[in-house]
C-alpha cells in the first residue's frame, strides 16, 4: 500500500501494536528513529557512524541525521510500499524537513492518526502490565492473568517481571512529554486536514478496524 503515514499516541496507547499490523496486512515499513538509528550503528552506514560518533560523545542526534537516517530508509523502500513514521516529526521543523524529505522522493504523507488515551485509564493499563520471566509472555493484573495462578500458560514457567518504569509516575510524565511533544505539530496537520483521532482504549480489533478506514479513505 503506496500509503505515507504518521502514527501517534503515547507509550502504552497501543501504537507498536497497531503499526505492526499494518506492517503484516499491507507490508508498510514502520519507520522508527531508535530502531534506525540503532540499526545503523549496527550496520556501520554512513549516516550510523555519524550517528554513533554523536552518541559517544552523549549528545543528542541532530535532526540532519535523523533526516539523512529517513532518506536512507525511503530510498529502500520497494515500488508502492508505504510507510508509517514512529516517532518522527516532534517538533514544526522536523515536520518541514519531512515534507522536504517526502516531496523530494514525490511522496506525500498521506494521513496522521492519533490514538487518544484517557490518562487514568493508561495508568492502570501500563502498571497492571507484567510478563513471564522465562518466555516474555504478557499479562495483566486486571484483564489477563494466568489460568493457573502462578503459572505461564504458554511454558509453565513460574517467575514473572514487571518494568521499572512501569508506574504512575513515571506513565504520567510520559504523558506530559507526549502532550508537549505533538502540541507543535498537530496544528500543521490539522490545517491540511489530514489529522484522524482513534480511540486507543478501545479494543485492539476496534482499533484496527478504524485506521484501515482511514488509510482507505
Amino acid at each position: 500500500m503506496d500509503v505515507d503515514v504518521i502514527l501517534l499516541g503515547p507509550p502504552g496507547a497501543g501504537k507498536g501494536t497497531q503499526a505492526q499490523r499494518l506492517v503484516d496486512a499491507h507490508g508498510m515499513r514502520q519507520l522508527s528513529t531508535g530502531d534506525m538509528l540503532r540499526a545503523a550503528v549496527k550496520a556501520g552506514t554512513p549516516v550510523g557512524v555519524a550517528a554513533k560518533a554523536v552518541m559517544d560523545r552523549g549528545e543528542l542526534v541532530s535532526d540532519e541525521i535523523v533526516s539523512a537516517l529517513i532518506g536512507e530508509e525511503l530510498d529502500a523502500l520497494a515500488p508502492g510500499q508505504g510507510a508509517i513514521f514512529d516517532g518522527y516529526p516532534r517538533t514544526a521543523a522536523q515536520a518541514e524537513t519531512l515534507d522536504r524529505i517526502l516531496a523530494d522522493r514525490q511522496r506525500t504523507l498521506a494521513h496522521v492518526i492519533e490514538l487518544e488515551v484517557n490518562e487514568d485509564a493508561l495508568v492502570e493499563r501500563i502498571c497492571g502490565r507484567y510478563t513471564c520471566a522465562t518466555c516474555g509472555k504478557g499479562y495483566h493484573d486486571k484483564y489477563e492473568q494466568p489460568k493457573v495462578p502462578g503459572t505461564c500458560d504458554k511454558c509453565g514457567g513460574h517467575e514473572f517481571k514487571r518494568r521499572p518504569d512501569d508506574n504512575e509516575d513515571t506513565v504520567r510524565t510520559r504523558m506530559t512529554e507526549y502532550r508537549a511533544k505533538t502540541a507543535p505539530i498537530l496544528p500543521i496537520y490539522e490545517a491540511r486536514g489530514i489529522v484522524a483521532r482513534v480511540d486507543g482504549m478501545a479494543d485492539i480489533e476496534h482499533v484496527t478496524a478504524a485506521i484501515e478506514r482511514i488509510i482507505a479513505s
